[in-house]
């Protein structure tokens, strides 16, 4: 009778991603994998609650670090893998010149406020992305100037940014990598010399310590080996995403390469 394990994915395309890789690794070694899906600080509270086994991916220190604290307050976590070296950022097309907007304190230049569209597009709030965005419109005085920060979905903010571009727009986007944007798009990243945006982060793997019972030290090795990088998420993302492209078939034919 095959271990059962069941991961926890914050719901987001590229971590759908990469939970999705490391659920054909799990299956390989012999389990029955379920992955169950949740937003950010939900997702953590379901670690903690002990609702899942593992989370699928954890970014740290910056994005997510608080949330693995929490956890830890109750039960050790343990970090496998390096699975990418994610980071968040703000963004604009590049065909917006890097002489009118190369650090967000540009932003409040007249001539960049009369073409920027005002709407900033984010994802959901518990996102890292959010959390710092929100402290940039404050601390650059972006609210003031007459720009605005909304949370809301994936599709909110990348459906933003893409009919942007096929009008030539000029936006700020609050973005990440590894995103699919990235794939098909040259997304110019523009300085925050106040260092609000975090740090580049590990993205890893976290397994709960009072499940690690489930697991032999080959395994556990086999885990911490996984590693994959930015471009590779967001290529996979990316055709899953818009091209349609089914997660388990094209994340299980990448493992195959």
């Amino acid at each position: 009778m095959s271990k059962t394990i069941t991961i926890g994915v914050t719901d987001l395309s590229f971590h759908r991603v990469t939970a999705a890789i490391i659920a054909h690794v799990l299956s390989d070694m012999g389990f029955d994998v379920t992955r169950r899906y949740a937003s950010h600080q939900a997702n953590f509270e379901n670690l903690k609650a002990g609702d899942v086994d593992m989370l699928s991916s954890a970014w740290l220190p910056s994005s997510h670090g608080i949330y693995k604290a929490d956890v830890e307050e109750l039960e050790p976590l343990i970090e496998l893998g390096l699975h990418y070296e994610p980071y968040a950022h703000w963004g604009v097309p590049d065909y917006v010149p890097t002489e009118a907007i190369s650090q967000v304190s540009d932003l409040l230049k007249p001539h960049v406020l009369s073409r920027t569209i005002k709407h900033i597009q984010g994802i959901n709030p518990g996102a890292g992305i959010s959390r710092f965005s929100i402290e940039m419109m404050e601390k650059y005085h972006l609210n003031e100037a007459g720009y605005h920060f909304h949370t809301g979905s994936e599709e909110d903010c990348f459906g933003a940014f893409e009919r942007a571009v096929a009008n030539k727009e000029w936006l700020i986007v609050p973005l990440w990598k590894p995103q699919f944007l990235h794939h098909k798009f040259n997304i110019r990243e523009i300085a925050d010399p106040k260092g609000l945006l975090g740090t580049v982060d590990r993205a890893v793997l976290l397994l709960r310590q009072d499940q690690a019972y489930k697991f032999t030290s080959e395994q556990r090795v086999q885990l911490d080996n996984l590693c994959f990088s930015n471009e590779i998420i967001a290529e996979l993302d990316y055709k899953v995403s818009r091209e349609g492209q089914d997660i388990d078939v094209v994340t299980r034919e990448w493992l195959m390469k």
